[in-house]
């Protein structure tokens, strides 16, 4: 019994820390409860559990039972002393937040959830006192990606469960189900968070595969890296594929660069490249459709590069309509009956096209024609004023018929109010989830910014900014390092790590992926892997 103990000691943060990996990215958004009621960000089954964790590792460092040794810890720790100051002038000096309960409350609540996802680094990086560690923990990483995967397929063509959290209805843990064009997001409350996970696990899975010297693991890692690359096309998300697609290629640079000369790196580098990106098209022309109508949306809004793309698109055509028709699977969803105890994303509105295309009074990416909904003041015969809604045809912007409403949206308003939030206090920021606000006392149900680096900037300012991507940065700096190591697991560790913080990074200039929680989750987890076996290697 006590040699029982011992051992659990020893080891209870690794365990804990595995059970987070594969909880976190692969349990649904299902709440918990409500912090705030008239909010969307819910309190859920995670949270107490890597706050339990949180409270091991606590008590653990107390007793010396581990150390933190990584130049990362300090930047993180300069970051959360900038988002403190943040929130106190956020309350007493620019008051950007009024002192009343929600508002406060709201402000903490993001302060706090930074500290949850940092925290997460600092348990993961402590569990890992040998290299067979590491390996046991990407192991669940990599189990972890096929059952999100395998519960996307489900989704996709069997009527899975979707949560999301896309409005603050459904962020209460409503049943959905995909309609037949609707963007798959899995596990994840929304296919642009999904995307992003998959941005950080699948350079890292390719850069395994590729250092893998049984032949066995080495098809088990492709096959797996082939599996997620069609999860990311079915989530439709551009920016992330966008990403993954600088990401894989810097691995391939990387691992093509250490052949000893200039003609096999080459070889080996557009070998690799080709064998990837043309299985990758294959998908597409089979399953991509999503995919390929929002690429043509960024293509459409250049004239010139336009004209070139029909002459290719007239080419290439008949080859990809002839795979399409060979390759696709008919839908399994035809012959099965949805269930009853959900609703449609079509009926709910809020994660895809439907097959309805839009017409050319309204921006490439709006769908249906929804009225503006005004309210204006009303005066009966015998004088009593009231209100009343009217609907008005909607006036869409010279950006929105442009580049689309979802650029737009961010041209014309979240970016331009980051930019007045940092402006109202440079050093740090006008607070937390302050960015969205129209007025001073104005409660918004979210708040996003789609930029996170917009965002970083605004809500916590030029402190909050350098100390945060401080932190980021300090990994990439080590991973550069590891790359020249003689161990395969650390060079492949860093290849992997260095491509998909360079994709998270590229892809944080469209989404606030470092404040989507699953998203934030992983990618700390992920440093602390690859800081803990660095330092257990050296």
């Amino acid at each position: 019994m006590k040699s029982w103990i011992k051992w659990l000691d020893k080891n209870i943060l690794l365990l804990l820390s595995g059970f987070l990996i594969a909880f976190i990215p692969l349990f649904p958004k299902i709440p918990f409860f409500s912090p705030i009621e008239t909010y969307i960000v819910r309190v859920r089954i995670e949270d107490f559990l890597i706050l339990f964790t949180f409270i091991i590792w606590l008590v653990q460092l107390i007793r010396k039972k581990i150390k933190i040794k990584s130049f990362t810890t300090w930047a993180i720790l300069a970051y959360l002393v900038a988002g403190l100051l943040s929130v106190i002038s956020s309350l007493w000096i620019i008051k950007t937040v009024p002192l009343t309960g929600d508002h406060v409350l709201k402000t903490a609540l993001h302060y706090f959830r930074y500290l949850e996802y940092f925290s997460l680094f600092f348990i993961v990086y402590s569990s890992i006192s040998k290299p067979k560690d590491v390996k046991q923990l990407l192991t669940v990483t990599s189990l972890s990606l096929l059952g999100i995967s395998i519960y996307g397929i489900g989704q996709k063509y069997y009527y899975w469960p979707v949560y999301s959290t896309m409005n603050r209805e459904f962020s209460k843990g409503i049943r959905l189900y995909l309609t037949e064009h609707a963007r798959v997001q899995s596990t994840f409350a929304g296919h642009y968070d999904l995307a992003a996970y998959l941005v950080i696990i699948l350079p890292i899975i390719l850069a395994l595969a590729y250092s893998a010297k049984k032949r066995s693991l080495k098809i088990g890692l492709f096959l797996l890296q082939l599996l997620g690359c069609w999860l990311l096309i079915m989530s439709a998300a551009r920016t992330s594929f966008a990403a993954y697609g600088l990401a894989s290629s810097i691995v391939i640079i990387l691992f093509g660069f250490r052949q000893n000369k200039i003609w096999p790196k080459i070889s080996w580098i557009a070998s690799r490249f080709a064998s990837l990106w043309i299985i990758i098209f294959i998908m597409m022309a089979s399953f991509g459709s999503d995919i390929y109508d929002r690429f043509l949306q960024v293509v459409e809004s250049y004239p010139q590069l336009h004209s070139q793309y029909l002459i290719i698109e007239e080419k290439t055509l008949l080859v990809t309509d002839n795979l399409s028709s060979t390759l696709k699977p008919d839908s399994p969803l035809a012959d099965k009956t949805p269930p009853e105890n959900s609703i449609s994303t079509a009926d709910a509105a809020v994660i895809v096209a439907s097959d309805e295309r839009p017409s050319p009074e309204r921006p490439r990416d709006v769908y249906q024609d929804i009225p503006d909904q005004i309210v204006v003041a009303t005066t009966s015969a015998e004088g009593v004023t009231g209100t009343t809604i009217i609907e008005k045809p909607r006036v869409w912007s010279d950006n929105a018929l442009k580049y689309g409403l979802s650029m737009a949206i961010r041209l014309d308003t979240l970016w331009p109010r980051a930019i007045q939030g940092f402006l109202r206090n440079p050093l740090f920021g006008s607070g937390y989830a302050t960015l969205n606000k129209t007025s001073l006392t104005d409660f918004t149900i979210a708040d996003s910014t789609d930029n996170n680096f917009l965002r970083t900037l605004g809500e916590t300012g030029f402190l909050g900014f350098i100390t945060f991507y401080g932190a980021v940065i300090s990994g990439l700096a080590i991973a550069v390092k590891g790359i020249k190591s003689k161990k395969e697991l650390l060079v492949a560790l860093s290849v992997g790590y260095l491509a998909a913080t360079i994709g998270l990074l590229f892809n944080a200039l469209y989404i606030d992926v470092f404040a989507a929680s699953k998203v934030a989750l992983t990618f700390w987890a992920v440093t602390g892997i690859f800081l803990g076996y660095y330092e257990v290697s050296k």
